[in-house]
This record gives C-alpha cells, structure tokens and sequence, in this order.
C-alpha cells in the first residue's frame, strides 16, 4: 500500500531536494504542505500539475491520511509544527536543529534562543542511521543531522569507538561547503558576488553544529576543534580531520576499522589508501564517501569525508530515515 507523505518548505532547497527524491520513490504519494501565504512557487510547464497541495494543518494532515511528514523549515516553525501534527498521529522527520541536541540547556547555549518543545526535544531520536537505526524504526520524531557533523560523525565514531585517537592532541576538522547549505533565503555572505571567487571561514569556535559531533562521539569540545568554510560551488561537502593514533601502525590498520564498522552500510564508500574522496564523487547521491592516509612515523592520521549536503547532509538521509520508520527498504528512491 502506498504511504502518503507531505513536505513542509518543499520551496528551500532541502525541501525541493526531497521532492526530486521521493517522485522516484515507489512507495510513497507525495503531498505538498503550504505553510506561507505570501511565498511564491516556481512555474510548471503547459500541462503539468505537480503533487497535491494541501495546507499546512493539522487537520489538512489527518484528512488527507498521512503517515509522515518532512519539515524542511526553519527551527522555529519546526517547533511550532511539530507538536500539532505528532497530535494526529503523523510521524515527522524534521530537517531544522530544532530537535537534535536533546536538552533546553544544549539548544539554549549553541541556538542562543529558548526552545519551545522541551519535551519534544526529549523525546527525539537523532537520525543518523548507521549509529541509530534500531531507534529510528521506533519513532515518532527524527531529527535530521546537520550536514556537517553527518560526515564529521561518520568519520570519527569509528575511530573513537576502536579507542586509537590520542585524544591528548585532539582530533581537529578542517570543513568546507558549497552555497546552498546556507539555504535559499538571501544573505550579504551568500550574495553571488560575495561567494564567487572567493572562500571564506565563518562560525569559528562557536558553529551551532559541533555539539552534534561531540554528542556522537564522545568528544569533550576541548578535544574537538572544527572549522567550517563557504567555497564558492552550489553544492557538496569535503571534510579533512587530522589526528595522531599512537597504536596504529599502518593505513591498512586504520582502514580496517572502517571495513569492520561500515563493511555493509549501503551509503558509505571506503577508498583504498591512498585515495580520498573528492565533492564530484558524491554529488546528487547519498554516499558519505570516507578515504584516509596514515604515517606510521609520527603516528599522523587524516581522514577525508565527502557527501552532498543536500542529500546524505539533509534530504537524502531523510527519506533514509522515513524508509525505516516505514518499513521500505532502505534504500529506497535514494540508489
């Protein structure tokens, strides 16, 4: 039987990426949910009419029978909206950071606002599914990864969990991003004229997507220092993280790691040493895609992580998520 899902902010470009997804998704109809009247929409050639629109309700959800729906909306609005459609039993995979770092005091000191859900929030599962799909398939609400800590954490659980990183040094995280991870709202910083031959460091020490990190790996934000940066392309991201392990004594040492931890995951792509990962690579897919060097020497190691933000760092994992907690086959719509 079909599944009936609706978009939120289906015009950014989280939400578009979701709608070019899921319209080669066998299992679903997909509903498209208006919750701006003064937003416009992009125009459709003579004789296409598109998904159904529907408002933006909780009503207009339980009347149309949906099974889940997809906030690509500011944290704010997924807030607001999140609450009103759980109470008609709609499951949400929510793609703001309203819901993924699970206390009022966290949200509070990375988001600088109060958070309006506390028990929500409580309640979320954070979906990233390689470290907690068993919960995944039990929730009522997900809360979609950031893109950033998605590769960083990818990355790094591994090797924290093998407990060979000297965490002494710490584990530092050099992260540059195409454009459209900003959004589609206009800025000064993401002004073409602005971002165009031009490359630029933002949010140091303070970026609200550390605590994803820290939160999936353990980490102590003193062990952790993460950088990101705007490259002037449309869409992608690569992440270089140095760190020294004492005990390792090659890169095929290291790499098998991440063969016994990801050996069967169908979205991440190990390279052989060494080779790393490129954006082009992943662009328009869902794969994190991992590669690393090591010098056995001075005990050096670099991982180098790549995804498209706007797949496996947003739209992409989250019909990951909606086809586990509707019992699709994972990789549904998404290979």
């Amino acid at each position: 039987m079909m599944k009936r899902v609706g978009i939120v902010g289906f015009r950014g470009y989280s939400g578009d990426e979701l709608l070019r997804i899921l319209s080669r998704h066998c299992g679903v109809e997909v509903y498209l949910m208006d919750h701006r009247s003064d937003a416009g929409s992009k125009p459709l050639p003579i004789g296409a009419s598109g998904p159904v629109r529907i408002a933006a309700t909780a009503d207009a959800a339980k009347s149309a029978g949906l099974d889940c729906i997809f906030l690509a909306t500011p944290a704010d609005v997924s807030m607001e909206l999140a609450a009103q459609f759980l109470g008609v039993a709609v499951r949400i995979v929510d793609l703001s950071g309203a819901f993924r770092l699970g206390t009022v005091e966290n949200f509070k000191r990375w988001y600088k606002e109060d958070h309006t859900q506390p028990e929500l929030l409580a309640e979320a599962v954070y979906g990233l599914p390689e470290i907690s799909r068993d919960k995944i398939a039990q929730a009522r609400l997900i809360a979609n990864p950031g893109c950033y800590p998605t590769c960083a954490s990818l990355a790094i659980r591994p090797l924290m969990d093998a407990g060979v990183v000297d965490l002494a040094a710490g584990i530092v995280c050099d992260a540059k991003s195409g454009v459209s991870g900003a959004g589609r709202k206009p800025s000064l910083k993401t002004h073409f004229c602005e971002v165009t031959e031009n490359f630029s460091a933002y949010s140091l020490l303070d970026h609200r997507h550390v605590p994803e990190v820290l939160m999936n790996t353990g980490l102590d934000v003193g062990q952790f220092s993460f950088t990101a940066q705007l490259i002037p392309i449309h869409r992608g991201i690569l992440e270089t993280i140095y760190f020294r392990a004492p005990r390792i004594n090659s890169a095929a040492e290291l790499m098998d790691i991440y063969v016994k931890r990801y050996g069967n995951e169908p979205f991440i792509r190990l390279y052989e040493p060494p080779a790393v990962p490129d954006i082009a690579s992943v662009v328009r897919t869902n794969f994190c895609d991992i590669g690393l060097v090591f010098d056995p020497s001075t005990k050096r190691g670099i991982v180098v992580t790549a995804e498209d933000n706007l797949v496996k760092g947003a739209a992409g994992q989250a019909v990951q998520n909606m086809n586990i907690m509707l019992g699709f086959a994972e990789t549904e719509g998404l290979l």
